[in-house]
């Protein structure tokens, strides 16, 4: 949920809605004394998205709470090579809620991977946003990705495909 990837050549499905269901289920988590992890893409061996340029920045739009943390990756996969998992570690935390943006990229590397890591897992179905493919719409490639989490089977972990509605409900 950085600029980068929200630009006018870059437009995202549903994304303003998007960004108000996460700060919603943030703020609920907080409240209830949960943390809050903000993942940001590294890019610097891609030569964009590097660190402390505006481009790296989360959005604006995002409630981020200086409680937060936050967590640097370098690949689609935010567990890749990254503090995610140590954090998680020293957290306790064996659970995981899962926002965000590139559908089909960085939250289905994540969720995979948090899977065959044996989290349990719980994709916001109305949650994560990607953009129009070259041969698929963005809201069909979010609709696949939700059937296939859907149906995916999963290691000592579990995976769920909730709403906002429902999680926010439960």
């Amino acid at each position: 949920m950085q600029r980068v990837s929200f630009t006018p050549q870059t437009p995202r499905f549903d994304s303003q809605k998007v960004v108000q269901r996460i700060n919603l289920l943030s703020n609920h988590f907080r409240d209830q004394g949960n943390p809050i992890i903000f993942v940001q893409h590294d890019g610097t061996k891609e030569g964009e998205c590097i660190p402390g340029t505006e481009e790296w920045e989360l959005l604006p739009e995002l409630e981020v709470a200086s409680t937060a943390l936050l967590v640097s990756k370098t690949a689609n996969d935010a567990f890749y090579r990254s503090e995610l998992q140590p954090l998680l570690a020293r957290l306790g935390i064996n659970e995981l809620i899962v926002t965000g943006c590139a559908t089909d990229f960085c939250v289905e590397a994540t969720v995979q991977s948090a899977l065959v890591k044996d989290y349990r897992v719980a994709v916001v179905r109305d949650g994560h946003t990607t953009a129009n493919r070259p041969s698929i719409k963005a809201k069909s490639v979010i609709d696949h990705y939700n059937w296939v989490w859907e149906n995916m089977t999963p290691t000592n972990g579990l995976i769920r495909v909730l709403t906002t509605e429902q999680i926010l409900h439960n």
